[in-house]
């Protein structure tokens, strides 16, 4: 299907739906194309009743487009058929990421189309490795952006003018938006949302697609659970199992160290070799996940879920949320919980919601 997938014929009194464009290439991340696609496409203008945003994907030659995953999508626009004027309309740009955009980086056409489109654009968004083809098409010089955190010495390295957070699950800078890994692109399109749509519209969407929580961008994108998952070391995986689990039990370095049948001191240089964390800090991470868990889904007083993520004292709970998040306890359940399951949907999102015909 060519032409923006999803037509809407706008009342003399009703805003048409916003055109969003996403530039996508050979080798590109599936996941960072569906996933903003899906919500984006999910959303609704409830004063018009009417869906907020119309998504077409477009690439160099119009046609398939292949990702890394092995499937394929269809771009319904190739860069010669966009006019200025075509361009002039849209309101949101979107880079995705993938394998491909090494290579993609390089390509002066497509950079060249990157400028011609974000020059005119409301706001200009890159999902994962998308932020290197805005850096390489100059458009990031002097800003703050944010990449997977696996590309980020290489963008730092190969684009010294733009300040690359590694850390960050998104990061805003005037009207550019760049994202980290793949799922982060889903909470940054929720980010979207919300600023143009409201905070219930988003987490209305957040909580349709089972996506857990809407995560701050300022928030890090490593977690205890994810340093988990990358140890090797079999008697050291046991010990972050453990700390994950039991958030409340003793954690201290001997503590930890005698549970590992260790030395205090091995223990410790071997855990900062596997995980990247020292131990106080992997402990601290997974109390303030354990924590962020409680406070969204559930009325739990700040004191008893400091004390059950073993934090203790609500105050040093509040210094971690601060120190990590920068937030504090109250402000992030006021503002990301998710327990209310029996919110209804605004209408026109129903559980068949899918993706644009196109993809």
């Amino acid at each position: 299907m060519s032409g923006f997938a999803r037509s809407h014929t706008a009342s003399p009194d009703t805003q048409p739906p916003r055109r969003v464009l996403m530039l996508v290439y050979e080798d590109a991340q599936i996941l960072d194309i569906a996933g903003p696609v899906q919500l984006l496409s999910a959303a609704i203008d409830v004063a018009a009743g009417a869906p907020a945003y119309a998504v077409e994907l477009v690439a160099e030659r119009r046609g398939p487009v292949g990702t890394t995953s092995g499937l394929s999508l269809t771009a319904g626009k190739s860069f010669a058929d966009l006019t200025e004027e075509d361009l002039s309309s849209i309101d949101t740009f979107i880079v995705s990421g993938g394998n491909g955009s090494r290579v993609e980086m390089e390509n002066e056409a497509l950079l060249e189309f990157t400028r011609r489109a974000a020059a005119p654009a409301r706001r200009v968004v890159s999902i994962c490795t998308g932020a290197v083809i805005l850096a390489a098409a100059g458009l990031l010089d002097g800003r703050r952006a944010a990449t997977h955190w696996a590309y980020a010495p290489t963008m730092r390295k190969r684009f010294p003018n733009v300040a690359v957070d590694d850390d960050a699950i998104y990061v805003r800078d005037g009207k550019f938006w760049t994202s980290a890994g793949v799922t982060a692109g889903m909470d940054l399109a929720l980010a979207l949302i919300e600023e143009d749509l409201g905070r219930d519209m988003a987490l209305t969407l957040a909580r349709h697609h089972v996506m857990y929580l809407m995560r701050p961008g300022g928030q890090s994108q490593f977690s205890a659970q994810l340093a988990a998952q990358h140890v090797g070391n079999e008697r050291l995986a046991r010990i972050c199992a453990y700390i994950i689990e039991n958030p409340c039990a003793d954690l201290s370095v001997p503590a930890l160290a005698a549970l590992a049948a260790m030395s205090e001191r091995s223990f410790a240089r071997h855990f900062v070799s596997e995980t990247g964390f020292t131990p106080a800090q992997f402990v601290e991470r997974a109390r303030l996940d354990e924590a962020c868990r409680r406070l969204a889904g559930g009325n739990a007083s700040l004191d008893a879920v400091s004390a059950d993520a073993g934090f203790g004292a609500a105050e040093r709970m509040r210094r971690a949320f601060i120190r990590h998040l920068g937030v504090t306890p109250g402000r992030y359940r006021e503002r990301f919980r998710t327990s209310r399951r029996d919110a209804p949907l605004p209408q026109g999102i129903s559980g068949n919601a899918h993706l644009h015909s196109h993809l």
